[in-house]
């Protein structure tokens, strides 16, 4: 190992959501700083994973060594969550993860109705590059392997000093017009509205009031945002289910939890990764403030005036994410196709330093 990463060691890096492994393997977020030989396993790491559709295309993927020396998978896959998957095969050149078997109703003993995902690399240094595809319970493809390629990330640092942190001039994101926005996706219906500085969101519903799932998300043109404070206030209508998305990337909840036990899905909480430590929401038709800032790979949220989020290592995108690239500037974009929202006094302060 290099001299840095036996420093940071001994400096309790592991505190802050880094762990390294021993008996020769690297670390779970190997990248940068892996100077093992390949023996060690680089097979294991945090990587950013790009999939072959037009929109919603990332994955991303937590391969790492447990205290009981077993491999484990973290997988997220396009939309919704993280979720544990089995590692079948795992060693210095690749690996394969396979996603837990979906069994048919009425069908639980017909092994070849069972559906699972099964992905399929191999590494070379920083790079992946695989295949993955639908199998059966008998291991049989149900489909055609199609292609994925994909990076490692560099090893998450230690907590930074928030303090230090150098602003520049705040940006008003609703000072403007609704063309400062656009619409995510060419066949989607624009439900939004920006007047008097109020953007709201008003989806189309089937005959029995549920979302038809056809409205737009929407996105700034501007998309050149990287670390920054974003503050906003949102007005969560019973039954939203909403997000606002970091660089693209990041969704913070907008959900009417109000009430409910503190989950990582709930409002504010960085959907499927970071649960709020407490829980701090109003009840659906009020205004709520939340006060988001992401710097070096950590986040804080303040909803309502509470810290729920201090300074957490962020692992991954979330699901809908713009890119598979956590590294690159990029806008901020609103779930829309779920439910309603109105948003207001939206201000991003970008952190130059």
């Amino acid at each position: 190992m290099k001299k840095s990463i036996l420093k940071l060691l001994s400096a309790g890096v592991a505190s802050a959501g880094i762990v390294l492994f021993t008996s020769g393997f690297c670390s779970s977020a190997c990248g940068d700083g892996c100077a093992a030989p390949k023996s060690c396993g680089c097979a294991y790491g945090n990587w950013s994973i790009t999939l072959p559709y037009p929109e919603m295309n990332t994955a991303h993927l937590v391969l790492e060594k447990g205290k009981d020396g077993k491999p484990s998978a973290l997988l997220l896959w396009r939309w919704a969550s993280p979720t544990p998957a089995e590692v079948t095969q795992i060693d210095a050149k690749g690996f394969t993860v396979q996603r837990s078997f979906s069994k048919p109703k009425g069908k639980a003993n017909d092994k070849s109705a069972w559906r699972a995902l099964r992905v399929t690399c191999t590494v070379d240094g920083k790079a992946l590059k695989g295949t993955f595809c639908t199998v059966d319970g008998n291991g049989k493809a149900v489909d055609k392997p199609q292609e994925i390629c994909g990076k490692r990330n560099p090893p998450i640092g230690p907590v930074p000093d928030f303090s230090k942190a150098v602003y520049g001039k705040p940006i008003d994101l609703l000072a403007g017009s609704i063309n400062d926005f656009e619409i995510m996706g060419t066949d989607k219906i624009n439900g939004w509205t920006l007047k008097d500085g109020v953007l709201s969101n008003r989806i189309t519903r089937d005959k029995k009031g549920r979302s038809v799932h056809k409205n737009g998300n929407l996105r700034t043109k501007r998309a050149d945002f990287f670390d920054f404070n974003l503050k906003y206030q949102v007005r969560v209508l019973p039954g939203c289910n909403s997000g606002v998305y970091l660089r693209g990337i990041y969704e913070i909840q907008v959900l009417d939890s109000y009430r409910k036990p503190v989950d990582c899905h709930n409002m504010a909480a960085l959907y499927g990764r970071i649960t709020p430590k407490v829980a701090a929401e109003k009840p659906a038709n009020e205004w709520q403030s939340v006060d988001v800032t992401l710097y070096k790979r950590h986040l804080t949220v303040v909803l309502n005036g509470t810290t729920i989020i201090d300074k957490q290592p962020v692992v991954g995108i979330t699901g809908g994410a713009m890119t598979a690239d956590e590294f690159i500037p990029g806008p901020l974009y609103i779930q829309g196709d779920h439910s309603d929202a109105d948003f207001r006094d939206m201000k991003l302060t970008p952190i130059v330093k």
